[in-house]
């Protein structure tokens, strides 16, 4: 039977399964199960702390994790000379997905920028809560909560979070509203820097410094695309406490807002698991965001980050060179730190242009030129860190270590470049190795890396406390926002509550493009 024919026998089956309820939950429960216990469960014995277990490794979570111990890998080839399997070769053009658009890693870099949170300066140490949160919109810390929050008891003004209206639309507010390095005094001792806005940093164009936004995340500044995500939850936080003060008059500003927030929490969980996830994997069925699915399973544990996780995340490969902008074309290396492009277009625009434009494809060779040296800054962390082999967590994920380099890659530059670099198999490192790897069909993503995001995403998204068995209930989010969180699953429900209505030749708001199909590839 050809393979073309069972693809496609799959594919009538995952519509069956989509089309009853109860058999989509049996089923999603069965692939969630097994996609978790494909490796050790937490808590893991090593962390980034010490080489050894001890007390503080097991509980100091301003480390990260590790689901290997440390290793002294026995090739090392120079970074530079690492580097070329990124870039790609002089001549050649980019390689673009067949299945995503540009929402996808714009929703990938929001979520994860809210619990990959490595200290620049020693790669062993964390700030994440460890939490999917929603932090680059809430903030790390009370005290960050806090300086975001309206915090006025006025009516029609209770649980809110502060913004501004730029013409018909509401975006956060400016961090630095006169233009210079000197922020806004309600926001200076509290906030986290951005990203690219500290000492040591060229200065940025005054225009420029002036477009970035008030925060939770020090990183929700670093592309448009990041902004608007941020820009999108934040209109929903103030719909959604707008909602809860009407119909709970009697609430004081402090219930709506933590009530609202309790809301917004396992939403964007939802959207993770029901969108992103669903996107990611080659099934021909779609996984539902149902809580109960972790309430007896033996993963449930305590969130931490691991030192492979605040890796495996580098996606560099999936931003084009150019990016299609509704007014125009922006470079690649432009489209960074930078609110005006938003801020002109507007949050629907911008959302379309996401979801009309293809990602490039994920993988060697085709990382652009202005985000090479962030690919070695990633190899460099993992070494620091002393990440154990490619092979090695081929074997700790449930894989069979790769004996020949053709099992990695079956392009054959690819296998040239890691024959030279790294002599046998077995002394590929981590990093280099998960991008060097072959997609897997019908997922942007290669296997290795799949695996390990299964594993955590839904490990740590299904286990957040506000999707317990005792608290998902409409004791915390009323019946009203129970029932909102029950009906949200893409990010595009969400933008048309929070933008005028969208006409019929809109742009669907999709990670997945509208032109693919099952075992059209990845």
């Amino acid at each position: 039977m050809s393979d073309w024919f069972i693809q496609h026998i799959f594919a009538a089956a995952g519509s069956v399964i989509d089309g009853w309820a109860w058999l989509s939950g049996e089923a999603g429960a069965k692939v969630i199960g097994e996609a978790v216990t494909t490796t050790r469960n937490r808590p893991h014995p090593w962390s980034t702390f010490s080489d050894y277990t001890s007390w503080q490794s097991l509980t100091d979570r301003t480390y990260l994790a590790r689901h290997l111990p440390p290793a002294n890998v026995p090739v090392q080839p120079p970074a530079a000379e690492v580097r070329r399997l990124f870039q790609r070769p002089a001549g050649t053009t980019p390689q673009f997905s067949k299945k995503s658009t540009c929402l996808f890693p714009a929703f990938a870099q929001y979520l994860t920028d809210g619990f990959i949170r490595t200290v620049p300066t020693d790669p062993r140490q964390t700030t994440t809560n460890h939490e999917i949160d929603l932090c680059p919109l809430y903030g790390r810390t009370p005290a960050q909560t806090n300086a975001l929050r309206l915090k006025d008891n006025t009516q029609g003004r209770r649980g809110r979070l502060k913004s501004q209206m730029i013409g018909a639309e509401e975006f956060p507010p400016f961090l630095y509203p006169n233009g210079n390095n000197t922020p806004d005094p309600q926001f200076a001792t509290t906030l986290d820097a951005p990203l690219l806005v500290r000492p040591g940093q060229p200065p940025l164009p005054q225009q420029q410094l002036a477009s970035i936004f008030a925060v939770g995340g020090d990183r929700v500044n670093t592309t448009p695309f990041s902004a608007m995500m941020n820009t999108l939850l934040l209109r929903e936080h103030n719909r959604v406490a707008h909602e809860l003060e009407t119909r709970n008059p009697a609430w004081d500003d402090e219930r709506v807002f933590q009530t609202a927030r309790n809301i917004m929490i396992p939403m964007f969980i939802k959207i993770v698991v029901e969108q992103y996830i669903n996107h990611v994997t080659p099934l021909p069925f779609s996984l539902r965001a149902d809580p109960s699915v972790a309430w007896t399973a033996n993963w449930n544990r305590p969130n931490w980050i691991t030192a492979e996780f605040s890796l495996l995340y580098r996606w560099h490969s999936l931003m084009p060179d150019i990016i299609n902008w509704p007014d125009r074309k922006i470079l690649i290396a432009a489209f960074q730190v930078d609110n005006r492009p938003l801020v002109e277009v507007g949050l629907d625009a911008a959302f379309s242009a996401a979801a009309r434009q293809p990602t490039g494809q994920l993988g060697a060779f085709n990382t652009a030129d202005a985000l090479l040296d962030i690919e070695i800054y990633a190899v460099k962390q993992a070494r620091s860190n002393r990440l154990d082999t490619y092979n090695r967590y081929r074997q700790a994920f449930g894989m069979a270590p790769a004996k020949t380099f053709a099992e990695i890659s079956s392009n054959r530059d690819v296998v040239a470049l890691l024959t030279e670099l790294y002599g046998v198999p077995d002394n590929v490192e981590f990093y280099p190795g998960l991008f060097a790897e072959d997609l897997v069909p019908d997922s942007p993503l290669p296997g290795l890396l799949m695996r390990m995001v299964a594993v955590d995403a839904f490990s740590q998204a299904l286990t957040n406390p506000l999707l317990s068995e005792h608290v998902f209930n409409a004791d915390t989010f009323t019946p009203w926002g129970l029932q909102l969180i029950h009906d949200t699953s893409k990010l595009g429900d969400i933008l048309a509550r929070n933008t005028p209505p969208r006409g019929p030749t809109a742009t669907p708001i999709e990670m997945t493009q509208a032109t693919w199909h099952y075992a059209d590839g990845p």
